[in-house]
């Protein structure tokens, strides 16, 4: 009878001990009493009932990155290119997430493929090598309200690639070569208009500042002048006034004028008037010299 009761208790430990499960971070447990759904264990220790309960799904709460294979899409041109996805999701709620869908993940791969035909077949071919931000809005935010019912938020849509076919490619590789060289044709006659003005610029300038420097040496050339005039008029002014404060005769004067007149005698006139009274003068300067010669003889 005691070997019966330690067996039984034997029995009975290793029953609890196996039904003992602890539920690790990120992890959740969906738990089924007798076939139907009772609850959903989170992170901790937890016991089921032998026979009663049972573990349906381990649900991890991770977020999830679904690369799915190229799908071929059809543009609104009607060309045909393979374009593939990546999905960022994450499972909110493991009891929707295990009988809301039959195989989720498969189910979300589906639903990518035609939401990515749809949006693609409203789209021209450049308008869908240029708007991957538009595709990728649309498509999480179709893909998110289509899955809230299987409990998974889908967090992000990345368009990874876009292959359009061979001819499009190589046609494309034309344009934009062909858009290269006319950049740098239109560079090049920048370059040379930049060139041609600074050059014309540096003209004007140097014109500019020959004209200044004329103009400045003009100044400088009139002010010379004017100095030597007012310096002759000075000196003569100083002149008139020494002979005046010297008392000077009319004899004096009418000699210095009759100097003056010799110095004119020297230059190119062939005409020249003499006052009467300086010739008077000159007729007692010439007696006056005769007498001082005959005199030294």
């Amino acid at each position: 009878m005691g070997y019966i009761l330690i067996i039984l208790f034997i029995l009975i430990l290793v029953l609890v001990l196996t039904n003992i499960r602890i539920v690790p971070q990120s992890k959740a447990f969906v738990i089924e009493r007798l076939g139907a759904y009772s609850t959903t264990w989170s992170v901790g220790i937890h016991v089921k009932f032998p026979f009663i309960d049972r573990i349906v799904h381990e649900v991890s709460l991770k977020e999830n990155v679904l690369d799915f294979d190229p799908q071929p899409v059809i543009t609104k041109d009607n060309v045909t290119m393979e374009i593939d996805t990546v999905v960022y999701c994450q499972i909110t709620d493991p009891k929707l997430y295990t009988y809301g869908v039959d195989r989720p993940m498969n189910a979300l791969e589906n639903l990518t493929a035609t939401t990515l035909r749809n949006i693609i077949g409203e789209l021209e071919l450049d308008e869908t090598l240029t708007s991957r931000d538009v595709i990728n809005t649309k498509m999480r935010s179709i893909l998110d309200e289509a899955t809230d019912p299987w409990g998974i938020k889908v967090t992000r849509v990345e368009v990874k690639n876009i292959n359009p076919p061979k001819a499009i490619q190589e046609a494309m590789e034309k344009q934009m070569r062909a858009e290269r060289e006319r950049r740098e044709q239109i560079l090049i006659a920048e370059g040379k208009k930049q060139s041609e003005i600074l050059i014309a610029e540096g003209k004007k300038q140097s014109t500019i500042l020959e004209a200044e420097a004329q103009k400045e040496a003009a100044i400088q050339r009139a002010m010379g002048q004017a100095q030597a005039i007012r310096e002759v008029q000075t000196a003569t002014a100083d002149g008139i006034k020494m002979i005046r404060e010297a008392a000077a005769d009319d004899a004096v004067l009418k000699l210095r004028s009759l100097e003056a007149f010799e110095k004119v005698a020297d230059g190119q006139s062939t005409k020249i008037i003499i006052p009467s009274d300086i010739q008077n003068m000159a007729g007692l300067v010439t007696a006056l010299s005769e007498v001082g010669k005959a005199t030294k003889k």
